[in-house]
C-alpha cells in the first residue's frame, strides 16, 4: 500500500498555541488541542488499522478541510458556497490545521512529520464538517526538478 486516506468527522480544528506557565517556566499543549490530536489518531487507526508508511518513506500529505456554513447566510450564498464559488477565509488558519494533522500521526502513521515532503490543505464549506486526510508514499518516478 501506497496510499491511505481516512475522514475526521466535526469542525476542522487547528493546533492551538503552546501556554507557559510564567512559576515553573515550561510549556503545555491545550487541552482541546491533545484531544483533536488523539481523535485524528484514533480515526486514523480505526480506518486505516495499523498500516505505518516506512520510515525512510517521502510523503505527500492532502488536507481537505470541510466548515460548516452558517445558519443565517442566504439560500444563494449557501449554494454558492456548496458550489465552491465561496470559500472559508477564517479560523482555524489551514497552517495550523496541517500542523495538528502532521503531530498527530506521528508514530502513528509515520516515524516522524519530517517525512513530508509536500503538502497542500484546502478549506471548502459543506453541510458534513469533516476533515479528509490523504497520505501517499512518493518515490524518485515523483521528482521534479
Amino acid at each position: 500500500m501506497n496510499s491511505i486516506q481516512f475522514t475526521v468527522l466535526g469542525e476542522p480544528y487547528g493546533k492551538g498555541r503552546p501556554r507557559f506557565n510564567r512559576f515553573t517556566g515550561t510549556a503545555h499543549t491545550p487541552e482541546k488541542t491533545e484531544s483533536r490530536e488523539a481523535l485524528v489518531g484514533y480515526e486514523y487507526r480505526r480506518q486505516c488499522g495499523t498500516f505505518r508508511f516506512p520510515d525512510t518513506a517521502m510523503l505527500d500529505m492532502r488536507i481537505l478541510a470541510y466548515y460548516s456554513i452558517p445558519k443565517c447566510d442566504s439560500k444563494a450564498t449557501r449554494a454558492a458556497k456548496l458550489e465552491g464559488f465561496i470559500r472559508p477565509t477564517k479560523k482555524p488558519d489551514m497552517d495550523n490545521v496541517v500542523k495538528l494533522v502532521a503531530d498527530a500521526l506521528n508514530q502513528v502513521a509515520y516515524r516522524d512529520d519530517t517525512q513530508i515532503v509536500d503538502c497542500q490543505c484546502r478549506k471548502f464549506y459543506s453541510e458534513q464538517p469533516r476533515t479528509v486526510i490523504i497520505i501517499k508514499q512518493i518515490g524518485k518516478e515523483n521528482k521534479h526538478e
